[in-house]
């Protein structure tokens, strides 16, 4: 009986561990789109770089850098303008003044998403154009309520000298005009890059 007992749980533990090494079979179709996969380390020691630029959302005049490109059937009743979406490519200079350096343009997407309070969600890619990073990107994607003091978004990513960044940027208002739409907004950008 013992050894009965002892051949049944010898035969239990064989086919566990049979089943549990059993390599998965898999076609080379299932993954012919994988071009490689290594393990990697990064050469060069991560940084966190810090830019302050203003930001210019120009609804007004003849050449607007804000456009609304869609909207919901009730958002004209909305003192929020929910479900607006918006596209941007704004100015990114040095000062607060439009004319001020030049450095780069912010390109992307706003969209009204509060009920209840001006709120945007931004999907936008700062697009350097000056100095080095002439070319490189880096892409915000975030919650951005207006009338918050200092309102913080996500880096998800970057291009060029900000390939695989990360990081927050804190946006500011300097100016708004409550007629015009037109604003003014201080970004400090800290970001994450190699």
């Amino acid at each position: 009986m013992a050894t009965s007992i002892f051949s049944s749980l010898l035969l239990f533990l064989f086919l566990s561990c049979a089943i549990n090494s059993t390599p998965v079979a898999s076609s080379k179709q299932d993954n012919d789109y994988l071009i490689s996969s290594r393990i990697i380390s990064h050469p060069a020691v991560e940084k966190q770089s810090h830019f302050r630029f203003y930001w210019h959302d120009i609804h007004s005049g003849p050449n607007p850098t804000n456009v609304r490109v869609a909207q919901a059937a009730e958002t004209n009743k909305s003192s929020t303008f929910f479900g607006a979406v918006n596209i941007i490519d704004d100015p990114l200079t040095t000062g607060p003044d439009v004319n001020s350096k030049l450095v780069g343009r912010s390109q992307g997407i706003l969209a009204a998403a509060g009920l209840y309070k001006l709120e945007y969600l931004m999907a936008m890619n700062l697009v350097f154009t000056d100095g080095k990073y002439n070319g490189s990107t880096i892409a915000i994607l975030g919650h951005n309520e207006v009338f918050t003091a200092v309102r913080e978004m996500p880096i998800v990513g970057g291009s060029g000298l900000f390939r695989f960044a990360h990081g927050y940027v804190q946006a500011r208002t300097y100016s708004h005009d409550l007629v015009t739409r037109d604003a003014v907004v201080e970004y400090n950008v800290f970001v994450n890059h190699y």
